[in-house]
């Protein structure tokens, strides 16, 4: 009752009024935000204070399609229920406003628009980056990470997602012409560029070139998908784990396994792509 009562008061803390944040999610970010701002945090580099703050959030129940509201498209703030992708853009924009030094709600909701829309700005459903590939793409020439994947060991990496176009009848917003138009025009793009990726089978022996604090992206081996998890990489006892907002425990957690057993474990789970914040 609390969380619908919460659901249905969703306040707009932006000029725009066009940014969604519970009064809970709210708490939180300013509680974060505060405790940060009194941390002595110019010697850190983007890398800790990622893994600082992704530790944080160890525990926080895994919800999906919370991005999926009704209506215009809005830039959604919940930091009381995370899938994979929305931990992981929570913890990149944190990290990057405390190294800024823009410790303000403005600041997030700032850098969140930057980082999870094409060319930085929300405009409707289709600016949004839906496939991770694209984000990681775009992300890099906004500056703001680098695709390390090809230099620490990877190979061609055949992607040419297309699931969104071929199955509209999972997304309520591609019931508009314009946005399934959109779409297929972001897939063709897609399909255009280089990308590579670590086959799972050699994930341990590269693994000593991925460090603590690196996006960790993973491929599928299903031909019209093209990521289908991503997290940030964690050493934990000389090896690298995934820590991530994971379906196994619903929350957000760091793997039992290393991350090279963890993607053996499951079939459809092909490899991995690394990238490098800035």
């Amino acid at each position: 009752m609390r969380l619908l009562t919460l659901f249905l008061f969703l306040l707009s803390f932006s000029l725009s009024a066009q940014t969604v944040c519970t009064l809970e999610s709210r708490a939180r970010l300013d509680g974060i935000l505060t405790e940060l701002s009194q941390k002595e945090l110019s010697g850190k580099s983007i890398d800790q204070l990622t893994l600082e703050i992704g530790q944080s959030f160890l525990g926080t129940p895994y919800v999906e399609k919370t991005l999926e509201l009704p209506g215009e498209e809005k830039l959604v703030i919940n930091l009381t229920g995370l899938d994979c992708t929305t931990y992981l853009e929570t913890v990149v924009t944190m990290a990057q406003i405390a190294k800024s030094g823009n410790l303000t709600f403005e600041g997030f909701e700032q850098e969140l628009e930057r980082l999870r829309y094409q060319d930085g700005v929300r405009k409707d459903y289709s600016s949004r980056l839906h496939y991770f590939s694209d984000w990681i793409y775009q992300n890099q020439q906004k500056g703001i990470i680098r695709d390390i994947t090809q230099e620490i060991g990877g190979t061609l990496y055949p992607n040419q997602p297309t699931f969104m176009s071929e199955n509209p009848r999972f997304y309520t917003q591609l019931s508009n012409p314009e946005f399934l138009k959109a779409i297929k025009a972001d897939e063709a793009e897609i399909a255009k560029r280089t990308y590579h990726f670590i086959p799972k089978a050699e994930i341990q022996s590269l693994e000593k070139n991925i460090q603590a604090g690196d996006l960790i992206a993973i491929t599928t081996s299903m031909k019209n998908l093209d990521i289908v998890h991503v997290g940030f990489a964690i050493e934990k006892e000389g090896r690298i784990h995934l820590m991530h907002a994971g379906t196994g425990n619903m929350q957000v957690e760091i793997s039992a396994k290393p991350l090279s057993e963890y993607l053996a474990a499951n079939k459809s789970q092909s490899g991995i792509m690394v990238c490098r914040l800035l």
